[in-house]
């Protein structure tokens, strides 16, 4: 399958009180269109960083990246950060408590000046149905929403920019189990219908079994092993990534939980 996105030999550095950081050394991969490619690791691996140099909010120290087999440039032009959007760990933070759900979501077509402006109403009425929320919650406040309705309307203001690529920080990891397995399948349905490609940055081990196409494991900035998510479950090569599996339970209680909510039909934490 065609790549999508291409990473080539991405450093970082950064610069700490006056002494050089690697945060990323020489990372190379790429997601194929249509692909969900986990980027896991623990905290500081450097899975974070790589996930805003794609977002365009870092530039790399060196190396290129390339969407479309065009490269990326550091000032990135509003079609581009159209095309790649995030959907943040936190969307409290991420939504202005000030704004309706409905007048976040509508910025986005705004700003991208999707739609005219008599149909973007009915268009935000629209994704959020198409979220699992009811179109009249566009006049609530995001602080009258739970955890996971907040985390539904992000999706939403993501998709209304008719996006390629979704980087997913830690999407899942403030929500219980019941709610987290409703959003992974609202993902994985979105995904499949609008042929959407995800990078998915998390240290759960347990969502990436149920989620990702294929895993790349970060140590310390460095890209140190990337495989199909069952053969790197089955047999990991690399040292630390075994050291990662070994700690989550083959068959623990919660991914069995997690495995059965996601087969379950999907409907919304309402």
């Amino acid at each position: 399958m065609k790549p999508l996105l291409q990473v080539f030999e991405v450093t970082k550095t950064f610069d700490a009180g006056g002494k050089p950081v690697r945060a990323l050394d020489g990372v190379s991969f790429s997601v194929s269109a249509g692909e969900c490619l986990a980027i896991v690791g623990e905290s500081g691996s450097g899975k974070s960083t790589i996930a805003n140099i794609v977002l365009g909010i870092y530039q790399p120290t060196s190396g290129a990246l390339l969407f479309q087999d065009k490269e990326l440039p550091d000032v990135r032009p509003l079609a581009l950060k159209q095309a790649i959007q995030l959907v943040q760990q936190n969307p409290l933070s991420s939504l202005n408590p000030r704004r309706s759900v409905g007048a976040s979501i509508r910025l986005a077509l705004d700003v991208h000046g999707i739609g005219d402006r008599a149909g973007r109403k009915a268009r935000v009425g629209e994704l959020l149905e198409e979220v699992g929320l009811p179109a009249d919650y566009a006049s609530r406040s995001p602080a009258a929403l739970s955890g996971g309705q907040r985390q539904r309307v992000a999706i939403a203001r993501a998709l209304a920019c008719r996006s390629e690529l979704l980087v997913l920080d830690e999407p899942t990891s403030a929500l219980d189990v019941l709610v987290q397995a409703r959003v992974l399948k609202l993902l994985a349905d979105i995904r499949q219908a609008r042929r959407l490609t995800y990078i998915f940055i998390t240290h759960d081990l347990t969502v990436v079994r149920n989620i990702a196409d294929r895993v790349a494991v970060f140590e310390k900035g460095r890209l140190v092993e990337i495989a199909p998510t069952a053969e790197l479950f089955a047999n990991p090569t690399h040292p630390y990534t075994r050291r990662l599996i070994s700690a989550v339970p083959v068959t623990s209680r919660r991914e069995a939980e997690l495995r059965d909510r996601l087969q379950e039909p999907l409907d919304a934490d309402l």
